[in-house]
This record gives C-alpha cells, structure tokens and sequence, in this order.
C-alpha cells in the first residue's frame, strides 16, 4: 500500500453501539460516532472517516495510517456467532473443556450455570500421541489414526480446526505434524494449534484460547479482507493496522491469524489513553474509567503503567464471578468490565429489584429514545428522563432522542412492575448502574490492595463522564478529570499506542537449580519471536524490551509478577530474582515466607518501539468563574430531586475558566455532568479537573 500524508493518522474503534473515529493531523484530532452496523462493520468506519476528513479539511488519500481495534471477536465468542469449528485434542483429554478445573464458582448455587464449552462435544476429536511435561516424546503420532481422523474432518465440513495436545507448550512437534498433514488434504481449511496460540502450561486455558482462536478465525479473516477492499476502492492506499489486547500495534497478517489476541483490543486502547493523560497531568495513581454504549471498563493505572494479566475470562455467565467465564490466556490490559454501558438493558427481577444489564440495545435496535425500534428501557433512556442528555443534540446533533417513548418504557418495564414513578424508576435504573461500577472498582482495588479514594479518576467514553462524579461521591474519590476527545478515547489512544508484541510461554525453572544456558535460550527465543512480530511493520524503530517472570513457592497453585530487566534474567542473577521476588510476594501478600523453595512457572517478553511522551501540564488554578444563562432540569442523587442546573458549552471554555454544579458541560461526543460537590476547572491541555469540596 502507497502511504498518503505521514502526519495524518486514523483511530478506529467498533464498539457495542458506537463506532469511534479520531484523526490527528498537525497536532489537530478532528473525531466522531456513528452507530455501529452489526450487518456490515466496515460501513460504519468508512461514514464515520468520511465526516471526520470533511470537518478536518483532509482528502482521503492523504490518510498516513489507521489503527484499528474492534469488539468484533469478542462479540463473536459472545454470541457464539463464529465458523464451524472442530477441536483435535490428545486421546483421553477430549473432555477438558467440559469438565473445567471443576471448581465451584458459585459454591451454594445448586442450579449453578457453567458456561458450556465452545465446542460440542460432537465435534471434539482425540489422536494417540503423547508428549511429557518437558516436551519428550512418549508415543508417536498413529499415522493410521489420523489419516482416519482427517478423513472425519473432510467430512463433518468444518470451516477451521483446533489442534491442542496435552504439553505441546514444551514441544509443538506432534501438534505441527497433525496441522501439515491435515493441510495437504484440506487446504483451503483454516487451522490454529495451541503451540503458537498460547504456549502456556494449564491445559484448560490452553485449550479454551486455541478453540476460540481457531472460532473467529474465519469471521476476523473475512471482515479485514473486506475492510481493505472497501478502503482501497476508497482511494485509501495507507497501511491498516490492529491493536492488540496488550495495547501495542501489530500487523493485519498477524491479526488475522490470531485473532484471539483481539479480543481486548478496544478497551487496551482506553487504558493507553488514561495512561498519556495521566503521564500530562502528573497523576501516579489512577483509575481509569471508560463507559461507551455495551459495557463499563476500569483498571488501575499505578506510576504510568497499567495492571497487566496473562489471562482473561470472556462470556461470564455471572457477573463479577471470577471462573464463571471462558478463561483465554493471552497477555491483556488487567481490567474489570461490567454490563453496564449506555445501551445496557434494565428490568425487574423476580425479587422486585431493579436489575440493569449484561445485555444491551446496542446500536440495532438501540435504546427506547433512539426511535429504532428499542422497546426496553435502558441506561441511557434513563439519563435522558433524569435530564443528563439533552434530546435535541446528542451526538453533536446528529441524533434527535425522544423523551416520551423513554418514559413509557421506563414505565411500562420498571415503574408499573414495582409501583414507581418514571422518574423514580430512572434514578433507580442509574443507581443501580452507578452503584454496580463502583462496588466492581472498590473490589477490584482491594484485591490489588489499594485505597481506590486516593486516586485520581481519569474518564471518557460517551457515559463515563455523565457517570463519573457520582461514582467519585460513592468510593470517596475527590477529583476526576475529562480529557478532550474523551468521548472517542479509546479511538485516540490508538493513535498513542506502540508498535508492539509481547508473547508468554512457560517455561518451569527452580531458582535453586537455575539452569543459564537453557533459561537465556528460551527468552532469546521469545525475544526474536516478538521482533519479528514488530520489525513486520516498522523494522526502523529501535525498541525496547520488558520482560516478566511468574514466580511462586513450590506446591503453590497461584503466581505472582516479577518484572526485573531483561539482561537481570538473561544472566541468571538468581539473587536479585530472589530479591525481587520477596519484595512483591510481600507487597501482594503482606509478608514473605522464608524457607521454601522458590520457582519460575511461565515468562513474558514484550517487545515495543518507543511513545512520543506528551509536555507535562503545569496545574491551572481557577480564573475566572463561568456562568451560563441556559439552564435545565437535573435530577440530584444526593438530595433526590430536581434542581435547576446550569448548561456550558465546552467549546467555549479556556483555560482558568471554573464551572461549578450543579452544571452540565456539553460536547458532540459526550457530557459532562457536575453535581454541587463538585467544581471544574479548565486546565491548560484543554482538559477538565473537577474537584470535589
């Protein structure tokens, strides 16, 4: 592809219910929404480029990058809206999905719900093969087997293929063979082997990310050839990149054979956001705080680096329960997401309690006061009664929302139920929402051990600001700031992200009989795996690299972090490893355990080309006080009733500019709400510091 104006670059986000663009052109960022199309994604992003490179004055062609994340993959595993897929395993372990680690999430429900296995047991298929735990070989392939096996897979017309082995994270050779002679009598069949997915030990984990590679495969590889085409007979001939759950940059190949590591590709590119503004504003402790149309995202962001994880569970089948979900090993920004976006769905239990979400309108058919065919309440129909969003210009105008169907199915699904008024029914659709985000980020926090109030919270999104002060007020929070273009944060963070590739692998080595040689072979390994990854798309960049040991006392099921510098675990320094490890095992748990035997159970290596860091921001202190002659209804949660709150258009606002609540800052892609607590002050970036006194 021919690369247009080098400065001129794209950010891409596909959520829920809206499709974020951002573009950046001579320190200018121009940006939009527009509805998601389920039926075809790459529409939504072709309208929603054209209207941000009218406003910005810039042609197509003059495009220099896209970088692109997409919940596509994730709503795919959701749904179970993927390809038929077949999953070949080692014979006797054709159950692992099914059985799980049989732990008890829910330990007292007994009519527990687990989620079922990605793939039916009907289409799960052994071969006898077997590798020890250190990769040696204790029974070859059976040739006659397979050939019978493939000859079963001809047949059940299968579009994509698993293959997982019990230990093939220590040796893939049993698992290439079967994929090669797969391939040379179906080749056109598409094919992912837990080897190169996820080298990991814990075969459940293993398997689950393999199958749920091998799921989406097609339908990722389908949508990313369409997205070219489109953007190609556009006039776009720029390179088109994909960010990746771990936040960094990879290439469209790459994505498209491991699609798996998109799964958290929207929400990573908010954490990276969060990261950049709380680097300008000089903020070390952080929560960032992302809430679009589907769900809610929060993470910790501590010294400029967000929390971090080797897996994730997706598809929960309770919310908030760890092990109630499908787990996916693969690097990821740690964060706690909950249903609980603008589109979430309320309704009343059979205890007569409000309930709101995991399901959403989404952008088809949307919210009841969208007027696309929504008959559900919904988070945002509720914010609309209570008086946050102003009916005539949400969106930046491009969408009229109606009160009245609002409040009717408001009426209908909650207040008729439980004897409420629509406007009681709307504070209690929000505080069940508000009350839900915060108790998910006070748990997530004291599970870190932190004081989540002594951070500073950093939201965007199109709801997280219309939500943040009253979660501050609930955990005790004193201040949150809103950054321009917080409405399509994710989509901007894109543009900050590094190119990038971290990969995991385990790799068992105890400290007491450290083994250099074999240890510094495996992250060389590792090292060069991930370079190739980068040099693919930018092989100029000089780049850093981090790596990470998962460390544990011998017979513990659990492991902790332990970062130290590459050339630390190259040498094999086992006394600063030791040192390392003591120090976080008691920053986690409060003290260190003298005596055991301490062991390395996985690594991982992140390979990333250095981020331009933005200009710190010198605090600005309030200069001038903003009053506005437009006012409007409010509903108040502290006192529960309306008050009269005054209405400022952002645009308008410069630096030492101070608005206080009760007031509403608008904006075309978001809104901010102040209550009395709190007090906004425009700072020199543009961003809002509200405070609470």
């Amino acid at each position: 592809m021919a690369s247009g104006h080098k400065d001129c670059r794209v950010g891409v986000d596909i959520g829920g219910t809206f499709t974020d663009v951002a573009l950046k052109i001579d320190g200018r960022l121009v940006s939009t929404k527009v509805l998601t199309d389920y039926e075809a994604p790459e529409r939504a992003i072709l309208k929603g480029i054209d209207q941000v490179c009218a406003d910005a004055g810039v042609a197509l062609k003059d495009i220099g990058v896209v970088v692109h994340g997409t919940t596509l993959a994730t709503n795919s595993l959701i749904e179970r809206r993927g390809a038929r897929t077949a999953f070949v395993t080692t014979e006797g372990f054709r159950d692992v999905l099914e059985m799980r680690t049989e732990n008890r999430f829910e330990q007292y429900d007994l009519n527990i719900t687990l989620p079922p296995a990605l793939i039916a047991r009907a289409d799960r298929f052994v071969v006898r093969e077997r590798m020890d735990a250190a990769g040696n070989v204790l029974l070859d392939v059976d040739r006659a087997g397979l050939d019978a096996l493939i000859t079963r897979l001809a047949e059940g017309g299968y579009e994509s293929i698993a293959i997982g082995f019990i230990h093939a994270y220590a040796n893939g050779a049993h698992e290439r063979l079967v994929r090669d002679a797969i391939l040379a009598r179906l080749p056109d069949i598409s094919i992912s082997i837990s080897s190169e997915v996820a080298p990991q030990f814990r075969e459940l984990e293993r398997f689950n990310t393999v199958c749920a590679n091998a799921y989406v495969k097609p339908v990722i590889k389908a949508y990313l050839d369409r997205l070219v085409k489109a953007l190609v007979a556009r006039g776009m001939g720029c390179p088109v990149y994909m960010i990746h759950s771990g936040g960094g940059i990879i290439s469209l190949e790459h994505a498209a054979e491991f699609p798996v590591r998109l799964v958290e590709s929207g929400p990573a590119g908010g954490v990276i956001f969060a990261e950049d503004v709380a680097r300008r504003h000089g903020c070390e402790h952080v929560v960032s705080f992302d809430m679009g149309g589907t769900t809610a995202k929060i993470c910790l962001v501590e010294d400029y680096v967000p929390k971090t994880a080797k897996s994730f569970e997706v598809a929960r089948t309770y919310r908030f329960r760890k092990g109630s979900g499908m787990v996916i090993s693969i690097p990821v920004v740690e964060m706690v997401e909950i249903g609980a976006g603008g589109g979430s769905i309320a309704s009343v239990d059979s205890l007569r309690q409000i309930r709101v979400g995991p399901k959403s309108a989404a952008s088809e058919p949307g919210p009841a006061c969208y007027g696309r065919g929504g008959q559900n309440p919904t988070v945002t129909d509720a914010n609309l009664v209570l008086g946050k969003l102003d009916p005539d210009n949400f969106a930046g105008g491009k969408m009229v929302l109606s009160v009245p169907a609002a409040s009717h199915a408001l009426d209908q699904d909650i207040g008729a139920q439980i004897g409420l008024s629509v406007d009681a029914s709307a504070y209690g659709v929000c505080e069940v929402v508000d009350e839900n985000m915060s108790n998910a980020a006070r748990v997530h926090a004291i599970e870190s051990g932190k004081d989540i109030s002594t951070f500073t919270m950093i939201t965007f999104g199109g709801g997280g600001p219309l939500h943040a002060a009253r979660l501050c007020e609930k955990l005790g929070i004193d201040s949150f700031i809103v950054p321009p273009g917080a409405g399509v944060g994710s989509a901007i963070g894109f543009l900050l992200a590094p190119f990038g590739y971290e990969t995991v692998r385990s790799g068992r080595v105890e400290l007491s009989a450290f083994e250099q040689p074999k240890v510094a072979a495996l992250l060389d390994s590792m090292r060069e795996e991930a370079l190739g990854f980068v040099s693919a798309i930018e092989s100029t960049a000089p780049t850093s690299v981090e790596c990470t040991a998962f460390m544990r006392y011998a017979g513990q099921g659990w492991d902790i972090p332990v970062r130290l510098p590459f050339e630390v675990f190259h040498a094999g320094d086992v006394a600063a490893i030791r040192a390392e490890f003591m120090k976080e095992y008691t920053r986690f748990f409060g003290r260190a355990i003298v005596g055991p035997e301490v062991e390395i159970v996985s690594w991982s290596l992140r390979v990333s080309t250095p981020v331009a860091r933005a200009q710190s921001v010198t605090p600005v202190a309030a200069t001038r006080q903003v009053t506005s002659d437009v006012s409007r209804k409010l509903f108040d949660s502290v006192s529960r009733s309306f008050v009269s709150a005054q209405v400022v258009e952002r645009a308008g606002l410069v630096p030492g500019d101070c608005v206080a609540g009760p007031a509403i800052i608008t904006e075309a892609e978001t809104t901010t709400i102040l209550s009395a607590q709190f007090t906004a002050t425009v700072q020199s970036d543009g961003s809002l510091l509200a405070t609470r006194h």
